[in-house]
């Protein structure tokens, strides 16, 4: 996920939300679909301007190191 993609949709769900006052998982589905599909027309909409793809296979957070549980058996 790319930055871009990351922003996109984190801020277009947030705000329709916080604008529906949605509380709950139903209510909140319902957002995130709709915020969803605003993401995708900006998505779409930046590509076309740029030339370039917003979605990537990639994260965008580095990958984070897994510790190990020391054994506590002795």
């Amino acid at each position: 996920m790319s930055e871009a993609e990351l922003i996109f949709t984190a801020l277009s769900t947030r705000q329709i939300a916080e604008s529906e006052d949605s509380t709950g998982m139903t209510e909140n589905k319902s957002a995130a679909k709709t915020g969803g599909g605003i993401a995708k027309n900006a998505r779409k909409e930046l590509e076309s301007k740029t030339g370039n793809n917003v979605v990537t296979s990639g994260n965008y957070l580095p990958p984070v190191e897994k510790q190990k549980i020391k054994d506590t058996e002795q």
